[in-house]
């Protein structure tokens, strides 16, 4: 994101055609360096990019990133979208000898700076790919780091799309949600390794990467959850392709790209059709002064920024990415993989990257063309399937049919990962220790995925806000261990700590499972839901789900003569239904909930978001059950 840094937050239409135009010349100067040889060649580095989530004491978003930027005060470190989040980028190291053991240690040194930087405000640094306690609640706009760039990039995405953010995502659970802004993109927080490659090679190992994509996300999931539902193993995958997805609903009969994606076909020559491409089809969003001439500084004998270009390569999202870069005053190209989530460990990211940066240089050598053995489309299906299922997936593999992820793992690819590391000339141990460490986890099938829904599967004592928690917690005190993911115990509601921190708002402790109607719908229907499904209060919603009204049981026990008398009336909904609510939003908190049931003397309080649409009733019955669950937890069973 460093290359935002020039972004204004309001740009008008001039300032956009002369970046564009900015843009224009620096692909032709790209075109250029690439004629004349001018692009680094020979050479083998690694770079890695670790996003971080910030979490307070009650291991909830923490709000604080600019604070604890301030305390760091190191250039290692820089923000991101949301206020809880933050990135560190490592060093670049060249490839072979201890360079694995490199990542590692700065990982850990900058981990652990970042821990006491944040904990002199009060939060905890974690890696996770996606934050299990993380509400929706959170992504508003206050949540977004107040910089210029971001301001920009909201705005823009917004602007194309036109209309709110919807995300659908079905797995074991379903989620369907609406967002008026650009912040679902917050949620998913990722570990992105860096290659550097050669110009004449370009084509051949970016197409070989998009081939390896599937398995090594395969064996690497750490994002199950989201809003407390069970989804992919890999949600942050969905998640990111429709958080800054700029289509609109015009769109839907154009064959109208994505702006997060897989891609679109194998690339033929070099790096430059990427970038041709990418600008071909997708406007520009963000723009600010570009003073640099690139053929000046290449007639100089220098190497050109090309700062225009970089700005739009970092706001197309594909998940293997081209990058340009500059380093010790030379000119090189990187494939950047953006697949894997953050965390579970740093043992298990380096254990990730081992297996990407040996294949690529395995495969490389062994796989020829790929493009002559698989279809792209076959490619991209094995990216959906691995993502939606992780280790339990089978994935298509050139002529050997599908094959199931573990097997082709252990079986073929950490063979050729550790032919590829010899071959990058990396310390053997280095190699044996994190291979061995992927080893294991293929063996057990249990990946931070695999380790997070088995525990909230275990922890049926408590309540879904107490047991994400928990995952958190124990995500975070396993971390600090060091160990690798398949040897964590499970998590245990009592890491959750104080009950009462889970039950302070009512987005805690409401019924989000609901059944309504609709006030055009004969009245007899919310009498039928209410016996059906042993409930009280049915709300009642317009076909666009706001709430415009609330159906009691007593209403309907008024209704009863007209519903048995001679001539039975066809009532809507309607005429019975209450119009004048009390109702309540997620962030209210629980007290002041029960202070207004009390107050007004009503049953229940309908929970509605800032558009008023229903997302959930909170009743007498919920604060029954939460007293009960406090007095079992706090009494047990001794007598009085």
């Amino acid at each position: 994101m460093g290359e935002h840094d020039k972004v204004r937050h309001e740009v008008d239409p001039e300032e956009l055609r002369l970046f564009t135009q900015a843009l224009l010349v620096d692909l032709q100067a790209l075109e250029k360096m690439l004629a004349d040889g001018l692009i680094e060649s020979g050479r083998r580095r690694f770079g890695a990019e670790q996003e971080t989530v910030l979490v307070n004491s009650h291991w909830r978003p923490a709000m604080v990133n600019l604070k604890v930027l301030e305390r760091l005060d190191d250039p290692h470190f820089t923000t991101e979208l949301g206020r809880f989040n933050i990135e560190f980028n490592l060093d670049p190291v060249d490839a072979g000898g201890d360079s694995l053991s490199q990542i590692e240690r700065q990982l850990r040194e900058l981990l652990a700076k970042g821990q006491e930087a944040a904990r002199q405000e009060g939060a905890k640094m974690l890696l996770i790919g996606v934050l299990p306690t993380l509400a929706q609640s959170d992504l508003s706009l206050d949540g977004m780091t107040p910089m210029p760039r971001y301001k920009a990039l909201n705005a823009a995405v917004s602007k194309l799309r036109g209309d709110h953010f919807h995300l659908r995502i079905k797995g074991r659970d379903e989620l369907i949600v609406d967002h008026d802004n650009v912040m679902l993109e917050a949620c998913t927080t990722s570990f992105q390794l860096h290659y550097q490659v050669s110009a004449d090679e370009f084509s051949h190992l970016y197409n070989i990467a998009q081939v390896l994509a599937a398995p090594v996300l395969a064996c690497g999931t750490n994002s199950p959850l989201l809003f407390g539902r069970q989804l992919w193993r890999e949600t942050r995958i969905a998640v990111f392709e429709q958080s800054v997805d700029t289509r609109g609903k015009a769109d839907s009969i154009r064959e109208v790209a994505p702006r997060v994606s897989f891609g679109s076909s194998w690339v033929k020559e070099s790096a430059l059709e990427i970038f041709q491409e990418d600008l071909a089809r997708f406007r520009v969003l963000l723009g600010g002064k570009v003073e640099e001439n690139p053929f000046e500084v290449l007639e100089a004998g220098g190497a050109p920024d090309l700062t225009a270009l970089r700005v739009h390569n970092s706001t197309v999202y594909r998940w293997n990415r081209p990058c340009y870069g500059i380093s010790n005053g030379k000119p090189h190209l990187r494939i950047e993989n953006r697949i894997l989530p953050s965390g579970p460990s740093i043992v298990d990211e380096v254990a990730n990257a081992a297996l990407w940066f040996g294949l690529m240089a395995g495969a490389g050598r062994t796989f020829g063309d790929v493009t002559r053995k698989m279809d792209f489309a076959q490619a991209r299906e094995n990216f959906v399937a691995a993502a939606r299922r992780g280790m339990g997936s089978d994935l298509f593999w050139f002529d050997q049919g599908h094959v199931p992820a573990p097997t082709l793992l252990a079986e073929q690819l950490l063979p050729l990962a550790r032919e590829g590391l010899e071959e990058l000339r990396v310390d053997a141990d280095d190699a044996d220790r994190f291979l061995g460490v992927l080893a294991k986890r293929i063996d057990s099938q249990i990946s931070g995925s695999q380790w997070l829904v088995s525990s909230l599967d275990e922890m049926t004592d408590c309540s879904r806000h107490e047991g994400l928690a928990a995952l958190v917690a124990a995500t975070r005190q396993r971390q600090a261990s060091g160990e690798p993911v398949h040897t964590w115990p499970l998590a245990r509601r009592e890491e959750a700590g104080d009950e009462r921190q889970h039950v302070r708002r009512v987005g805690q402790i409401m019924t989000t499972d609901l059944f309504t109607v609709n006030q055009d719908e004969l009245v007899d229907m919310a009498a039928y839901v209410m016996h059906w499904k042993h409930i009280r209060h049915v709300p009642v919603e317009d076909n666009r789900h706001r709430l415009v009204g609330l159906v009691s049981h007593r209403s309907l026990m008024r209704l009863v003569p007209m519903l048995k008398g001679p001539e039975q009336q066809a009532v809507p909904i309607s005429e019975i239904m209450r119009t004048e609510l009390k109702t309540v939003t997620p962030r209210t908190s629980s007290q002041e909930a029960f202070r207004l049931m009390r107050r007004h003397k009503v049953s229940c309080l309908p929970v509605v978001d800032a558009d008023r649409r229903l997302v959930g009733i909170l009743t007498e019955t919920d604060f029954m059950e939460l007293a009960a669950d406090l007095v079992d937890r706090f009494l047990g069973d001794e007598d009085v």
